[in-house]
């Protein structure tokens, strides 16, 4: 696939796909102008990872390496997080927030990071998402059969929007049964629970809220051939949970930014949802694929290449050693 640079790279745009390091993340997006920040960096595997051949044939640990992810230690991997960390935290508006998803190899340590970054107190919490694969390599502890992704809000009135359904479960039927007897003037069931002196409706129809551990986001739609949504890419994630995350974290028109935009699963919700979106990955593979899945999703967008007008890092790969 041949990807050419734009007339004049640093024009703005309303959707960006940058060829650039994390890093330089500040020079294609404007300051404080980000509402949502979805960060997908490598995890710290120390191993590389291949790409599948357009169209779905062949395996991916046998094709082209879309990115190595190997460290010296974990102090050497955090020194590489943090400055990227930092270029996201520059470019959120003051109601923007930060996803950061890793592991367990480096989800505390990041923690760390992004408490000197963002402050311990911008902190909003963690959500555990349970892929759906099967276990392994549990002979020295429990499998580890789940992701976590750490929220970091950039100002006090950050956007949560809790009533989006994408956010909420049907109640549990003894829960229907037991509490839900009261309906309002249009015919709607619901429950009041008095709490600290103030008091609260439920609606049945509305459900609750799914809580900080999502198990219905199944990994294996964006990892196995059988399905539309794969691209072949390594570690793409699920439309569903990147859906999710654009609407509980950004309203409609709002600009978010992913910069290890990897096969374009955000940019690609993003679109869907009315948002616009600035994308970027150091890593040329990656930058096929996602103009690749833009193209065939009707998307329009900017495509960004290392030029004078417009410099930008662009190592081959995420650094090795």
């Amino acid at each position: 696939m041949e990807l050419k640079p734009p007339r004049s790279a640093c024009e703005s745009a309303s959707n960006v796909l940058v060829r650039c390091d994390a890093v330089d993340l500040g020079v294609h997006v404007p300051p404080r102008s980000a509402q949502l920040a979805y960060l997908d960096p490598p995890f710290g595997v120390g191993g590389a990872f291949g790409a599948r051949l357009p169209g779905g044939e062949g395996w991916r640990a046998r094709g082209a390496v879309a990115y190595i992810d190997r460290w010296p230690s974990i102090e050497a991997y955090l020194a590489w997080l943090e400055p990227r960390v930092a270029a996201v935290r520059e470019c959120l508006s003051s109601d923007g927030t930060m996803w950061l998803h890793l592991d367990h190899r480096a989800v505390h340590e990041a923690k760390g990071v992004c408490d000197r970054v963002f402050g311990r107190a911008a902190f909003l919490g963690e959500v555990i998402w349970a892929t759906g694969n099967g276990a392994r390599g549990a002979r020295r502890g429990p499998a580890m059969t789940h992701q976590t992704l750490l929220l970091y809000a950039a100002g006090r009135e950050f956007v949560w929007n809790a009533r989006d359904p994408n956010l909420r479960e049907p109640f549990a039927s003894t829960s229907l049964a037991m509490h839900f007897k009261q309906k309002d003037g249009d015919g709607r069931w619901y429950r009041e629970r008095t709490l600290a002196g103030r008091t609260y409706r439920y609606y049945a129809d509305e459900g609750r809220a799914i809580g900080s551990v999502w198990s219905d986001c199944p990994a294996m739609s964006a990892n196995t051939p059988l399905t539309r949504e794969a691209t072949g890419y390594p570690t793409q994630k699920p439309m569903r949970l990147l859906e999710r995350i654009v609407r509980a974290s950004s309203r409609a028109g709002a600009r978010v930014v992913d910069p290890f935009c990897g096969s374009a699963t955000t940019l690609v919700a993003a679109a869907r949802l009315g948002r616009s979106f600035s994308g970027c990955d150091v890593g040329m593979i990656a930058v096929e694929t996602a103009a690749r899945r833009l193209e065939a999703e009707g998307v329009p967008f900017e495509l960004r290449l290392p030029s004078n007008e417009c410099p930008a890092s662009t190592p081959a790969s995420s650094p090795s050693f």
